[in-house]
């Protein structure tokens, strides 16, 4: 199938063909002709698999046939993102799709000037992205009106169930005409957004591309036992033997990235560090850096997992596991994108086997060890048996027994 097929207009597939994109991945191909048809539609769908287009396509070809209004009471599409690299990221996409038409969009979002944000709506956007503590601020100053919406969409929703960000969802679909057309994305489906979906969809179109559990196929997969001491000698050895681009690392807190990106410098090797305690011009020149590439490694806490697309980005690192199964699926999606191949290497320490049985159990896959790397470990029995063999962690009953091993921590608020 290509994207000629799918009823879109010549100048939307101009943008298109001029971007390079000709085949429609499988959400696309499903969320697409459902979005035109008029239906509210609920997908489930991992990091990585072109939901953006899925929701921005149909949501613009359906403003082309609107008549331009003559006096702007505000935005006629309203897409909610969780965080701002994501919101920025759809903004990008976007502008893309309407380079050949009438129609305007803006992005606003915390961390810069709501004078710098107000001046953005005075464009008269027809297609708005935001994230919902910046645009309930702007709500509640009076600036902006949601009364024209006709599309909403929740991205990524259950990033923002996480986030907290579900009361303010409900607020600000409580100012939005129920007479509109809403679209629901999220990678997992817990109870928490099945009943926010039956709340705000009507009859909606339920498409599920790839299990939630999954990882994509055409990512190569391994672990590198490594003591912790030695995490940094593997890191700056594997990168300096990396030839086909940069690298994408992910630390479990803000401090470990600040760490790691001091010690690659020493090593001569270009790196910066995104995270929540970077104000938002840094972390988007150091964004902007890691693109053009004028930078080899981008270090990242778990707020840029899911909010990072580089176009054929090769090389994830896990240089701390992730103490939440689901989020190593949505690190690794940063690679591997759209058909593409990627890798997705991941330390892993004594302490981390644990995380480790926990990942292997959610992507039932298991993960080859790298036996023959120079930081190796002189005992691997400890690491084959959660991976080989995904021996199961204690249980209550025999937890007690024996001391319990202090694991590393982490909450949302520590890691961004």
């Amino acid at each position: 199938m290509q994207f000629t097929s799918l009823n879109l207009s010549s100048p939307l597939l101009q943008a298109l063909e001029s971007a390079g994109y000709h085949t429609p991945t499988p959400i696309q191909q499903q969320a697409i002709p459902s979005i035109l048809q008029h239906h509210d539609v609920l997908a489930c769908a991992q990091t990585g698999t072109g939901k953006t287009a899925a929701f921005s396509l149909p949501i613009i070809e359906q403003l082309l046939t609107v008549k331009a209004d003559t006096g702007f009471q505000g935005p006629k599409a309203l897409i909610l993102a969780p965080t701002r690299e994501l919101a920025i990221q759809i903004g990008e996409n976007i502008a893309v799709y309407v380079s050949r038409t009438r129609i305007r969009h803006a992005v606003i979002f915390g961390g810069v000037s709501a004078v710098s944000q107000i001046a953005v709506l005075r464009k008269r956007p027809d297609v708005l992205v935001a994230t919902p503590g910046r645009l309930l601020d702007l709500l509640n100053q009076k600036v902006l009106s949601l009364q024209q919406v006709r599309f909403l969409v929740l991205d990524e929703a259950d990033r923002m169930l996480d986030m907290g960000f579900i009361k303010d969802i409900r607020t600000i679909i409580g100012k939005i005409p129920e007479n509109r057309q809403t679209m629901l994305f999220s990678a997992t489906m817990p109870s928490e957004i099945e009943n926010l979906a039956r709340a705000i969809l009507r009859n909606p179109e339920r498409i599920a591309v790839t299990p939630v559990s999954s990882t994509v196929d055409t990512i190569q997969q391994a672990v590198y036992p490594v003591v912790k001491a030695n995490k940094v000698d593997l890191l700056c050895h594997l990168v300096h033997n990396e030839k086909n681009g940069n690298v994408l690392v992910f630390s479990r807190t803000k401090h470990g990235a600040d760490k790691i990106v001091r010690k690659l410098k020493k090593a001569n090797i270009t790196a910066e560090a995104i995270h929540g305690n970077k104000s938002q011009q840094a972390r988007q020149k150091a964004l902007k850096a890691f693109k053009d590439g004028t930078i080899k490694v981008l270090v990242a806490t778990d707020i840029a997992a899911r909010g990072i697309d580089i176009d054929r980005l090769q090389l994830v690192i896990n240089f701390d596991l992730p103490n939440e199964p689901e989020t190593y699926v949505h690190r690794i999606g940063r690679t591997g994108r759209a058909g593409e191949s990627g890798r997705a290497w991941s330390f892993c320490d004594p302490e981390e086997r644990e995380y480790l049985w926990q990942i292997t159990k959610l992507i039932k896959q298991t993960l080859p060890l790298v036996e023959n790397h120079p930081f190796l470990p002189e005992n691997l029995t400890e690491y084959r048996e959660p991976v080989k063999t995904v021996t199961p962690p204690p249980t209550k009953s025999n937890r007690n027994k024996k001391k319990k091993r202090k694991r590393p921590h982490s909450t949302y608020r520590e890691a961004v």
